[in-house]
């Protein structure tokens, strides 16, 4: 099942000789289960595309469609009532609110939508990320990890249709990164969730089920698990995750159609 797709996606900034082509016609499509990379250097469009995945901005041309819901096309009211309902979002710097404990802050979503809280499902979330026993903190009080594990179980909690993920290990060291993206993959596996995943990390990406290179605001390269670890034009850094890559679920091959769209 389609979770979420784009057509001719554009964001221009500027016009004539000053214009910036930030996003130049993009056409993707996600499954629903996927964990994908989208990986890019910075300038390359990646935050871009995931502020237009995520409606936290307008585009200037082309359609983006989240769960049988063309985003556009909604008025901003409609359209932050779909995002806190069908889109979780894991920032960089966490986004935590400082004054409200860890409970609060993973059950945040749910009061602002005035839905009733399931504490069963928040449990195995909070169980499975390791905060039993952090529910009482504030956030001033956890470290980098636990604070970006926070995030994960408020993204996770709406039970929304897609995660998006920017830059969700910037802010930590290697160690963590590692154990943190892993409890990412081991959530959406868990949670049956499907997660895009921004970066600049070509070694982080190698974990993910499929990598996405975005260049001046395309998609250049696109690759699922078997076809990344075999292909032997790899440069080394996208091969310095490969066995835990090969541990992964393969998938054929992607490939582009005639329209320019990415296929599954």
């Amino acid at each position: 099942m389609r979770i979420l797709e784009t057509r001719d996606l554009k964001k221009y900034y500027g016009n004539g000789d000053i214009q910036v082509k930030a996003l130049d016609g993009v056409n993707l499509s996600i499954e629903e289960g996927e964990f994908a990379a989208v990986v890019g250097t910075s300038g390359s469009g990646k935050s871009t595309l995931l502020h237009m995945l995520g409606g936290l901005d307008y585009a200037t041309g082309g359609t983006v469609t989240v769960a049988g819901k063309k985003i556009f096309e909604l008025n901003e009211n409609e359209l932050t009532i779909f995002r806190r309902r069908q889109i979780g979002f894991i920032f960089q710097s966490y986004n935590l609110v400082p004054i409200l404990s860890v409970y609060e802050n993973i059950v945040l979503p749910l009061e602002l939508d005035g839905r009733s809280v399931d504490e069963g499902f928040v449990k195995d979330i909070v169980h499975t990320l390791g905060l039993e026993n952090k529910l009482d903190n504030l956030p001033g009080q956890l470290s980098g990890g636990q604070q970006q594990r926070v995030a994960i179980a408020r993204a996770l909690v709406t039970k929304p249709a897609i995660i998006l993920a920017d830059e969700p290990t910037g802010n930590l060291d290697s160690r963590t990164t590692q154990e943190v993206l892993g409890l990412l993959k081991l959530t959406g596996e868990q949670f049956h969730q499907t997660i895009v995943m921004i970066t600049h990390n070509e070694a982080l990406a190698q974990l993910c089920d499929r990598v996405i290179h975005i260049e001046d605001g395309r998609i250049v390269e696109d690759h699922s698990g078997k076809d990344r670890t075999n292909r032997s034009d790899q440069p080394a850094e996208r091969n310095a995750s490969g066995k835990a890559a090969s541990m992964m679920n393969t998938k054929k091959p992607t490939s582009a159609g005639r329209d320019g769209e990415v296929r599954l």
